[in-house]
């Protein structure tokens, strides 16, 4: 009985987090699974995150990101029209049966796209933006390349199986935190239940956790028979966004309930942190051969930063400003910098900069100046 008071006294009194310990490869039932942090794209959860595989229809996560980077370059806009080719209309598995020489728009293909998984309206914008599909997948290539995509070879614009269209876990991951730079992209991986052609077509999102997962914002989903049941999940939750890469699933409920449980360990266990700035951060600093003898100093809050939960108490910084500095100074120049460490280790780092200007001294001004102040006569330029 005495031990069980001082065990209780001691749950009582010392402070503790409730997180979700480390997954287990044995949990996450997929071959191959990512769960990364889109911020600042460090990687919390791995298993065979560099494996080789086909991905289905999660590789229209680069064909919309090659869209909405046509997009926002103002190469296409939303109301442009779409018309549909043979070759896009002989797109077989998911589509939403478009007809030779149909048209719409490229809001509606988009939506057909991510909401429907649609084949067929996929290519039709591949096609819109490059002429051919096969162009626009010498497109997807070059930019995965840019992104460091290693594992990864795009054959077509829509994840039809194809042999040597393949790629990773992390490869999904990296192409996926690309596409949520655009947050246009989340005005259709939002969409529960929609329609086109003024009602006539049903969608419904093929990412059922859209239904069942607080936080979720999308991503892309993808089956296929040799790639199984794939997904790429986003959600976001008090600042936190997170991005769960499951490849290779059973079942589309093995792959929902692998991702979710990658997104549990992820919101119990990180969270995103911005540091205050330590007063002495803005303080006056000597200039050296100014025409004024010293400035002020300014810094602010750089992006936030992941860390563990719990972690917040053995944050410490550091400032790095140097004594005196040499004229000339310009307005915001670095002058120095903030160090924030956890538990020992660099973690971020912001600027400290000029608040003000200071010019380096002149001599001829110095002189039109006291010239001024004694006799009350001003030369030119002074």
């Amino acid at each position: 009985m005495k031990k069980l008071c001082i065990l209780l006294a001691i749950m009582l009194f010392v402070p503790f987090s409730v997180t979700v310990s480390a997954l287990s490869e044995s949990e996450i039932t997929a071959p191959s699974a990512v769960l990364m942090d889109a911020e600042t794209g460090k990687i919390l959860y791995e298993k065979n995150p560099h494996e080789v595989r086909p991905c289905a229809s999660i590789t229209k996560v680069m064909t919309l990101t090659l869209v909405m980077e046509a997009l926002d370059s103002g190469k296409i806009s939303l109301s442009d029209t779409v018309t549909t080719s043979q070759h896009a209309s002989s797109m077989g598995g998911s589509d939403i049966w478009l007809e030779v020489g149909e048209t719409m728009s490229v809001d509606d293909m988009i939506k057909a796209t991510v909401v429907a998984s649609a084949n067929d309206a996929a290519v039709a914008l591949a096609e819109h933006l490059c002429g051919t599909e096969e162009e626009f997948v010498a497109q997807m290539n070059k930019k995965a390349k840019s992104l460091g995509m290693k594992e990864t070879v795009f054959k077509n614009c829509n994840g039809l199986d194809e042999d040597g269209h393949v790629t990773s876990a992390y490869d999904v991951a990296v192409m996926s935190r690309e596409l949520t730079k655009h947050k246009k992209i989340y005005d259709y991986s939002n969409i529960w239940m929609d329609n086109l052609r003024g009602g006539k077509t049903q969608l419904v999102n093929t990412n059922k956790l859209l239904k069942t997962y607080r936080g979720i914002t999308g991503l892309k989903t993808g089956t296929t028979s040799k790639a199984g049941s794939c997904i790429s999940a986003t959600a976001e939750r008090d600042g936190l966004s997170l991005i769960a890469v499951v490849l290779g699933s059973a079942t589309g409920k093995d792959r929902f309930s692998d991702a979710a449980k990658l997104l549990d360990y992820g919101f119990a266990n990180y969270e995103m942190y911005t540091p205050d700035i330590p007063e002495s951060a803005v303080t006056e600093i000597a200039v050296k051969n100014g025409m004024t003898d010293k400035i002020m100093t300014s810094a602010k809050s750089g992006s936030s930063i992941l860390i563990q939960k719990g972690d917040k108490e053995k944050i410490t910084s550091e400032i790095v400003l140097p004594n005196e500095i040499d004229a000339p100074v310009e307005k915001n120049a670095p002058i120095g910098k903030i160090i924030y460490k956890n538990s020992g280790h660099q973690i971020a780092e912001y600027p400290i900069t000029a608040a003000e200007s200071a010019e380096q001294i002149n001599f001829s001004k110095i002189f039109q100046i006291i010239l001024k102040q004694v006799s009350g006569v001003c030369l030119p330029d002074c």
